[in-house]
């Protein structure tokens, strides 16, 4: 096999502790910063859709309507930033994002949720979608723009750390604390404060760190960088088949959430509160595996790692969280084991921010504008897949079916190949970023 399809990260060793870690050391507070912004925004994701659907939406049909627009606007959010990132610098689009997502959750919680107004629900909190991928996924350019291409995947590792330790797992946690104290409604307002805060600690911390800048040549418009975000997915169809692993990555773990709470909470007897456990297990799992994946990436090979630990693992282990505890009943340590291995695996297609972000090193913004609305868009086409094929497959056949589409994604990660002019930045230890300027118009004249 080439070494193109199992390209590993060479270059030259780390030195100090921290870079020993694969932290990049100028941004480490953004990582901070992200961990309690995410945290704040990943508060209301156990609770948010029945407390709507008791408190003005109307039931649970328009509050699934609500989080499905929501999503729709996080998928959007998620395209912008990295497109925007090209062209205003990751900085900016933060603080854009940081700026949204404070003004509408104030909208939301002091004039849509009193007035029990389903279209003021539906308006403000389907836009606040737009707000947390602006901030996460711009600090995602960043990190992929100025950390050492030898060391990408354990940076990445570490954004997903920060990310997924936020949304849903340490969000969660924390509601489940303040919920009963101070009730569902001030609960909110915490996460208000959490954001603020994480907001802060990152753009205050990543004052003077390079990267935060404009990425794109001076000729570059924002109508270009936006057109171009889409058209690389065409113009060059490995990145566009990295944006469909992408979607592949997440999409069942957002369809699960959908009916699996039946199962285990009303089928298996397990209750809410057990359901809610498991989320948590799978997701501390994640948090974790997120970093050691990160880590044996840069090792073991990219593509390796995406193809058997993220793929074929998740194809196997999305299958035992479902039949195994159907098989044994009401052991609930069967279901803690099932649910933290699927938050394993779903670690191990990390490096596909890695590789999207390679194979177009004169392109990076706009690849990850693509991964990026691969990301946004598995919140959506999960839940889908399980609107059109519960009724007539039941939950075994959707199950099967995110196996399969796992199964698929493996075999073509083998056509996700890294042009050469990657390959020499990540043999000299460089960043990103400096490809991005040696590709720009300036630097060729």
């Amino acid at each position: 096999m080439s070494t193109t399809t199992n390209i590993r990260a060479l270059g030259p060793e780390p030195k100090g502790f921290i870079e020993k870690l694969g932290l990049p050391r100028p941004l480490i507070w953004g990582f901070v910063g992200l961990l309690l912004f995410m945290i704040g925004d990943g508060v209301e994701s156990g609770y948010i859709s029945p407390y709507l659907a008791e408190n003005g939406a109307g039931g649970e049909t328009n509050a699934a309507i609500i989080i499905s627009v929501y999503g729709l606007m996080v998928t959007l959010g998620s395209w912008l930033s990295g497109a925007l990132s090209d062209v205003w610098g990751p900085r900016r689009v933060m603080l854009i994002g940081l700026g949204l997502w404070g003004v509408l959750q104030v909208l939301f919680l002091a004039v849509a949720l009193p007035s029990e107004n389903f279209t003021l629900m539906l308006i403000i909190y389907g836009l606040r979608g737009i707000a947390y991928p602006l901030f996460a996924y711009g600090f995602l350019v960043w990190v992929l723009g100025a950390s050492p291409a030898h060391r990408l995947g354990s940076a990445v590792g570490w954004f997903y750390f920060a990310f997924t330790g936020g949304l849903p797992t340490l969000g969660s946690l924390v509601a489940s604390g303040t919920e009963p104290l101070i009730g569902p409604y001030m609960t909110f307002w915490v996460s208000l404060a959490l954001v603020i805060a994480g907001g802060i600690v990152s753009l205050v911390g990543l004052r003077g760190a390079s990267g935060g800048g404009r990425q794109a040549p001076p000729e570059v418009t924002t109508g270009r960088s936006l057109i171009n975000s889409v058209a690389i997915a065409f113009t060059n169809p490995r990145v566009g088949l990295g944006c469909l692993i992408r979607v592949v990555n997440t999409a069942p773990q957002f369809g699960l959430f959908v009916f699996f709470p039946t199962v285990f909470a009303v089928e298996l007897g397990f209750g809410t509160a057990g359901w809610l456990q498991l989320v948590f297990i799978l997701g501390a799992a994640n948090i974790f595996a997120n970093l050691f994946f990160g880590v044996l990436s840069d090792r073991l090979g990219w593509h390796r790692t995406l193809r058997w630990f993220g793929c074929i693992g998740s194809a196997v282990s999305v299958l035992l969280f479902y039949f195994l505890p159907q098989a044994v009943g009401d052991q609930y340590w069967v279901a803690a084991l099932c649910a933290a291995l699927f938050g394993i695996t779903l670690a191990g297609f990390t490096p596909i921010s890695v590789l999207m972000s390679l194979m177009a090193p004169g392109q990076k913004g706009n690849s990850i504008a693509v991964l990026n609305l691969g990301a946004g868009a598995a919140t959506f086409v999960g839940p889908l897949i399980v609107a059109v094929f519960l009724a007539p497959l039941g939950a075994a056949g959707v199950t099967i079916i995110f196996a399969a589409l796992y199964v698929l994604a493996g075999i073509s990660v083998r056509w996700l190949k890294v042009p050469k002019e990657s390959e020499e930045i990540i043999e000299e230890g460089g960043t990103l970023q400096s490809l991005t300027e040696q590709d720009s118009p300036a630097k060729r004249s």
